[in-house]
């Protein structure tokens, strides 16, 4: 008793000699906080002997430096962190190896060693302090508080053993399976799909602990796959019972005295072009003759703000929503069905309430006078895009000079946009031929024809008049609070690196400011048919700045517009519905309302879009995996669209999916990465495979919970 006792109190002298250690240490290095020292300097400073510094320096310093108390520069010294950068951003996880810090202030991103994230996991915010950077590498960092969790429940697929159960995480960015014990499984099965619920953060040597509370089925079935991707993405399986009974009550019948308080076009001719399975028509166009030879042409768009009331569960609800989601099997909407496909639908042969732009325009399509407000519609006739096409391609159908007139505007509109910059990214999109149970039985480029360019003119014109329009009311610079939709140039640096890639394919791109969406354009129409068109307008997509709302006046680069907004298609997003509201404001002679309000608004809708285009890309990848899964004895012809250390990226010229032939399974030899080139080459043979080649493959394996395609190169010789 009396050794431990003695043991112990020679511990406690210990411990107080280290204490007195590090606070001599940080004395030091905080008193001269614009130096750096290395350990032996450090011993050498405080009057330590080598033996000393041997044993103890170094250790406390390394200490000292784990918990954020010094920093250690890349060469191995330490300094003082009084002068040291912090910054606060989002934590994306990229591989097992390392993850960056991404700042919200458009500061270059920081890169973070996997051991340096101090237990946060992707998403979350956390305060990172820099540590100076490695030649030829962002800056480097490590995190030293974890702000805020992104979120306390994942969506992955459970196992069990004996004695626990583990969920691994659908999200690739998860780089640690949470643990589970057998009485907190909810009732799941090895191999369900669930939603874990985090009950302990991860910590040193402790994985993140959990419970299981949704089971959502067996892996690989496809409502238990699609409700993962919406648990995943935190979209709303369901409307709450009281936001459904507050749509089913409201009065479908249109009074005598609204009709008063709006231009009636009911006598007008006016028709809505959609999609075959659509099932929401929000936007409407009339069309008549002049008796002046012009041509008046109405863009009536649904009236959802005369249903959708402000302060009510409805406004609130469709606000946290903010869009509609669309799914590869089914739609997410952010208002009841009771609204989005019965009373603000513009179907045929119905009275309905609209919002219109309306303007009369000459010959040559230029507008001659405009009005913006309240309308009054009867729709004649519902079109599908392909009986629209079908009109203006032969000159026979219903409505066909109307419509043939339209597709001339137009066009002459269209060629107007590009003349003053604006840049044409037709990028190819995809849709699913599925069977009774959502598998996928065949996937389809969907092609974009005159009659979908049609309602998109139109609908850019509505967009970009009644943006201007609102912009103008006031003179100077005491504007209006309104909201628009802006797009930023391009990132000189996003633009470079994207020229540097097409240049691999042989294409030349001007980057100057003033060349850049012509040299764009350019380049759009010289890839058209080519294997690498998707590959580049994908990439050259990603190198521009990011849409977003705002209510900041600022342009359009992508369309060369000087002001934008969304005003078309309240019936799925939120900030039309403001647009809407603000337009009637404004028009009704009332004053700006508060521009801070408007701008959380925006940023929270910039959110929700981002959410419901992750989640859209999820789906779909989803079903190109699945699909991929039913012809694994097929070669399909692809090009190399990425080149990493660890594998080559493959796009499938037929179905538009992309897998990875990883450079471990490539066996003839041993390939090392050429980044500069954009290229891997084999060391004896010699055999290089270079972005933008044609090769062939075949699919090796599929992952369906991570959402991957691994490939193999097939030699044309061994194909029979």
């Amino acid at each position: 008793m009396s050794q431990k006792k003695g043991k112990k109190k020679k511990s406690g002298k210990s411990g107080s000699i280290k204490e007195k250690l590090k606070a001599r240490i940080l004395s030091l290095l905080n008193n001269n906080y614009n130096k750096v020292y290395t350990a032996s300097q450090v011993a050498k400073k405080l009057g330590y002997r080598r033996k000393d510094y041997n044993r103890e320096i170094p250790y406390v310093l390394s200490e000292l430096q784990k918990y954020g108390k010094i920093i250690q520069l890349t060469n191995g010294s330490y300094k003082s962190v009084s002068e040291a950068e912090f910054l606060i951003g989002k934590l994306d996880h990229v591989n097992p190896r390392f993850a960056y810090l991404l700042t919200p202030d458009d500061k270059e991103d920081v890169y973070i060693k996997s051991q340096d994230i101090n237990f946060a996991m992707d998403g979350d915010t956390v305060k990172v302090q820099l540590k100076g950077s490695g030649v030829g590498r962002k800056p480097e960092g490590k995190v030293v508080e974890i702000i805020e969790r992104a979120r306390e429940q994942f969506v992955g697929r459970v196992e069990f053993s004996p004695r626990f159960a583990f969920v691994i995480a659908d999200n690739k960015k998860i780089h640690q399976d949470i643990f589970v014990r057998l009485d907190a499984t909810s009732g799941a099965k090895h191999n369900d799909k669930v939603i874990v619920k985090i009950t302990q953060w991860p910590g040193r040597d402790k994985s993140p602990e959990g419970e299981i509370v949704n089971v959502l089925g067996p892996a690989g079935d496809n409502e238990a796959e699609i409700h993962s991707i919406m648990a995943e993405f935190d979209l709303p399986f369901e409307f709450p019972e009281h936001i459904e009974k507050e749509a089913e009550g409201i009065v479908d019948r249109i009074t005598k005295k609204e009709i008063e308080k709006r231009r009636d076009f009911r006598q007008v001719l006016t028709f809505t072009i959609d999609p075959e399975d659509a099932k929401d028509f929000d936007d409407a166009l009339s069309f008549r003759v002049l008796d002046n030879g012009n041509y008046e042409v109405g863009i009536h768009i649904a009236d959802v703000t005369h249903y959708v009331q402000p302060n009510t569960v409805l406004e609130k609800e469709a606000f946290d929503r903010a869009t509609s989601v669309y799914l590869v099997d089914r739609t997410v909407p952010m208002l009841p069905e009771r609204l989005s496909n019965g009373l603000c639908s513009l179907r045929p042969r119905e009275d309905k309430l609209t919002f219109a732009a309306i303007f009369e325009m000459d010959d040559k399509a230029n507008v001659q006078k405009e009005w913006f407000g309240r309308t009054v519609i009867h729709s004649d006739r519902r079109f599908t895009y392909e009986e629209a096409q079908a009109c203006i391609e032969t000159g026979v159908g219903d409505l066909v000079q109307e419509l043939q007139k339209l597709n001339d505007f137009a066009k002459k509109l269209r060629k107007e946009r590009f003349n003053k910059g604006a840049v044409n990214f037709e990028t190819t999109e995809v849709k699913f031929k599925l069977d009774a149970k959502g598998k996928p039985l065949g996937i389809i480029p969907k092609v974009r024809k005159d009659a979908h360019k049609l309602i998109e003119e139109f609908m850019l014109l509505a967009n970009r008049k009644v943006a201007a329009f609102v912009y103008e009311m006031k003179k100077g610079e005491d504007k209006n609070t309104f909201v628009y939709r802006t797009h930023d140039y391009p990132d000189p640096e996003k633009v470079d690196s994207f020229a540097q890639f097409a240049k691999k394919f042989g294409h030349q791109l001007r980057t100057d400011q003033g060349s850049i969406s012509q040299s764009l354009n350019s380049l759009m129409t010289t890839i058209e048919g080519k294997p690498e068109e998707n590959v580049l307008q994908q990439l050259a997509i990603r190198s521009m700045a990011k849409a977003k709302y705002t209510t900041e006046a600022m342009g359009h680069f992508g369309l060369a517009f000087k002001h934008y907004t969304h005003f078309t298609s309240p019936i799925r997003r939120y900030p039309d519905m403001m647009v809407h509201r603000l337009l009637q404001h404004y028009l009704e002679k009332g004053k700006s309302v508060n521009k801070n309000d408007y701008e959380e608004k925006c940023i929270h809708s910039s959110e929700r879009e981002k959410r419901a285009a992750d989640a859209e890309r999820a789906s779909i990848k989803y079903k190109q995996v699945e699909f991929m899964q039913s012809v694994e004895d097929r070669v399909f012809e692809g090009i190399i669209s990425g080149v990493t250390e660890w594998g080559i990226f493959v796009e499938i010229v037929e179905t538009k999916c992309e897998g990875m032939v990883r450079m471990v399974d490539m066996k003839d030899d041993y390939y090392e990465f050429d980044e500069k080139n954009y290229r891997v080459f084999g060391r004896r043979n010699k055999k290089m495979y270079t972005l933008g080649d044609e090769v062939n493959v075949t699919v090796k394996s599929t992952d369906i919970d991570r959402r991957t395609i691994d490939l193999e190169f097939v030699d044309k010789k061994d194909m029979v």
